[in-house]
């Protein structure tokens, strides 16, 4: 028998899509770290930037023992370190938080589909490494003052069941219907749906004004306007239900049009959002069982898939989509 097994379809499928995210990653850390100027920030963002250069190095490695071609990624091409600062008060760490909050759920999902145990040990100690710098970036922004908690609720005392099927209604159609109150679990998900998208919106904001090619720019505009519609729609849910709405006082766009990535690398970065987007929301309609907003929900998944069907489009278009390795034709 081999000392190692070939490598799966699944395998090399995790391995490139992993590549993908971590290369960009990497480019956008290496402009992050030259305009950051907070030295807390700065250190974060240098440690795991060097961090990553060692996972993304050891996948290189695979490919070369399994004589497979590495793919393109995302190179010092697709970043421009020189570009003005296009993001101000605490953005960086903020973006790197949740692109962590991605890519734990990408790890996880992988994991369940990978037999060789390198393979294994390399996606479980990627996902130790993304839990390790959510935390850091979370108490980071924790500490300036740039994340908002989610509701603090009264502490139950008594386990209750549910005893009417009253439970699960909550038409909008009817006007006459009683909402019952959301539930933790449902108000977790809106919060993070909120917080999720504020973060989205202010960088595909400032991948609007400043992407060189109109219609990749028309293509941002559009973006901006479809989060800040779902912020608004999941706001008016919270309020409804006398809870407060989260804001961020960070993160904001500044005035500079100057690229500091390529239009290649900002496509694919909000296509990346978009997925774990339509993950989310399927997460967050899974768990409510309020049904109004398992409805509002199946709308914004619509919204975002077409979104996301319009930019990939467009990246075929400009030559900008890697293709993932193809299984042998054998008509």
């Amino acid at each position: 028998m081999p000392e190692k097994a070939p490598l799966t379809s699944s395998e090399l499928g995790s391995l490139w899509l992993t590549y993908q995210e971590k290369t960009m990653l990497l480019r956008m850390l290496e402009y992050f770290i030259e305009k950051a100027d907070d030295d807390q920030a700065k250190q974060i963002l240098s440690s795991l930037h060097s961090e990553l250069e060692v996972f993304v190095s050891k996948i290189i490695s695979i490919y070369e023992q399994e004589g497979a071609v590495t793919p393109t990624g995302y190179t010092s091409q697709d970043v421009f370190k020189d570009a003005p600062k296009l993001y101000d008060n605490g953005f960086d760490i903020m973006f790197v938080r949740l692109l962590n909050e991605i890519s734990m759920g990408l790890h996880a999902l992988n994991l369940t589909m990978t037999f060789r145990e390198d393979i294994n040990i390399l996606l479980t100690d990627l996902t130790a490494l993304t839990q390790k710098y959510y935390r850091i970036c979370s108490q980071y922004l924790l500490d300036k003052g740039l994340l908002v908690r989610a509701p603090f609720v009264s502490m139950p005392k008594s386990v209750e069941f549910v005893k009417e099927k009253d439970y699960l209604s909550a038409s909008s159609l009817n006007p006459f219907t009683q909402k019952r109150t959301f539930n933790t679990v449902e108000v977790a998900h809106i919060h993070k749906g909120i917080e999720s998208n504020l973060t989205g919106m202010q960088m595909i904001l400032g991948f609007a004004q400043c992407a060189k090619d109109n219609e990749v720019k028309k293509f941002f505009f559009e973006g901006a306007e479809l989060a800040k519609g779902i912020v608004k729609e999941l706001s008016e849910l919270m309020i409804q239900d006398d809870l407060p709405v989260p804001q961020t006082a960070g993160g904001n766009a500044t005035k500079s049009t100057e690229a500091p990535f390529s239009d290649k690398l900002m496509m694919y970065c909000t296509s990346l959002f978009c997925s774990f987007s339509l993950g989310s929301t399927s997460l967050g309609t899974a768990f409510s069982l309020r049904n109004d907003l398992p409805a509002k929900m199946g709308i914004f998944t619509k919204d975002v898939f077409e979104y996301a069907h319009k930019g990939a489009k467009i990246m075929i278009k400009n030559g900008w989509m890697e293709e993932p390795p193809q299984m042998i034709t054998r008509k």
